[in-house]
């Protein structure tokens, strides 16, 4: 509806509506009544389709974190069951620290007992480690059939998804498969049914491979819809799939001018940037050396590297920083 006008004119409207009386909006004449009534619905609604996407970010993120800090709580009671460790660490702590030049094998070997001992503390840590992620898929799949998947099928049906990327168009078919099976009790059948075509890969990371595909190539629904959200949250934040109605959730290509194209040079002039990438990247590595040159002079001379830092951090900030 407002598609060809001003966002700052549309915010007034939407301002000047809010503050109005009904009764200084029943008298107005029809066209401007309508004007900002239809203004304060449209921002209201972008709004509130904004507010459904952050929290449906927030939502898998939390999922995620209640997990890993829940099977975190566990390990670290465990760990600290285990003897000798702190003190093996100890020891080589120090040994690196007395002779910090020295080989591994002359300066640790000695103080843990040997290439044998390292190797078995790598191994164990290795399988704790493996244990670790298995654990948290376990937690994960347990917290989320119980608890958590109930709000996806009201929240995923309130958002219209779209996708410009083919690249993404896994994430968009597994989202449609989520959809139609969100509404299907768990008790009627833990695998996709054999018929479905089910998007692997660009969907479920190599971790997880081995929880959603069992060994007779059956896809379990619950590891595999975890799979899915993360996908399609990482998806939404890199804005590659976009949601219809919203806005800072919106098109990416809405956000260019709609001349862009016809009047490249003028806008990439106005921004003062090269239209190559490789001389952007060129400009961009020339200003991240010099800010690192004269960081490493001002180390070597004792002179407040801090504001060195903090212009190297500024420089990549002010290329890199993503448009609103």
């Amino acid at each position: 509806m407002f598609a060809d006008v001003s966002e700052k004119l549309v915010d007034a409207w939407r301002a000047r509506a809010s503050k109005e009386y009904p009764a200084n909006m029943e008298r107005m004449k029809p066209p401007r009544r309508l004007t900002l009534l239809a203004a304060l619905c449209h921002v209201r609604q972008t709004e509130i389709t904004d507010s459904l996407v952050d929290l449906f970010i927030q939502l898998v993120l939390k999922i995620n974190l209640r997990a890993e800090r829940k099977v975190d709580k566990e390990l670290n009671a465990e760990l600290k069951k285990v003897r000798g460790k702190e003190g093996m660490l100890l020891r080589v702590a120090e040994a690196a620290l007395s002779e910090p030049s020295g080989t591994v094998r002359r300066v640790i070997y000695p103080v843990v007992g040997g290439e044998k001992t390292l190797k078995a503390l790598a191994a164990e840590a290795a399988a704790n480690e493996a244990r670790y992620k298995a654990r948290i898929r376990t937690v994960l799949r347990s917290s989320y059939s119980a608890h958590w998947r109930r709000m996806l099928s009201p929240l995923l049906g309130a958002l219209e998804l779209k996708c410009n990327n083919t690249a993404y168009r896994p994430v968009m078919d597994a989202i449609d498969l989520l959809q139609r099976y969100l509404e299907q009790p768990l008790k009627e059948g833990a695998f996709f049914d054999p018929a479905e075509w089910v998007p692997i890969a660009g969907v479920v990371p190599e971790p997880w491979r081995a929880a959603a595909v069992d060994a007779k190539g059956r896809v379990e629904r619950i590891p595999y819809e975890l799979c899915v959200l993360v996908a399609l949250r990482d998806a939404v934040r890199r804005r590659e799939i976009w949601v219809v109605g919203a806005n800072r959730w919106r098109n990416p290509e809405d956000d260019l001018p709609a001349d862009f194209e016809d009047n490249r040079d003028v806008h990439y002039a106005a921004l003062g940037q090269p239209q190559g990438a490789g001389e952007f990247i060129a400009a961009l590595q020339g200003k991240l050396r010099t800010s690192l040159d004269r960081f490493e002079q001002a180390l070597a001379e004792g002179t407040q590297p801090r504001q060195h830092a903090r212009g190297i951090a500024e420089a990549g900030e002010r290329h890199l920083r993503r448009p609103r």
